[in-house]
């Protein structure tokens, strides 16, 4: 499982910015698309909101990768 670190300053990352800060993929567009057809689970759930915010202790979960937000 890899784990996101969001900077002391920083309250939440938005989804589709976590997935492109993580590697997941390679553009924002992707990550839209990838998010809105389903393919992503945040705390074991289908989510659909690009712009969900992500806070410490969420997990996520695309295409067989496992993530934390620390």
């Amino acid at each position: 499982m890899e784990t996101f670190n969001l900077k002391p300053d920083e309250e939440y990352i938005e989804l589709n910015n976590l997935l492109k800060a993580m590697g997941w993929v390679a553009t924002g567009g992707e990550a839209k698309i990838r998010i809105d057809s389903g393919e992503v689970k945040v705390n074991g759930e289908v989510e659909t909101r690009r712009r969900k915010k992500m806070r410490a202790g969420d997990a996520v979960e695309f295409e067989g990768e496992k993530g934390k937000v620390a």
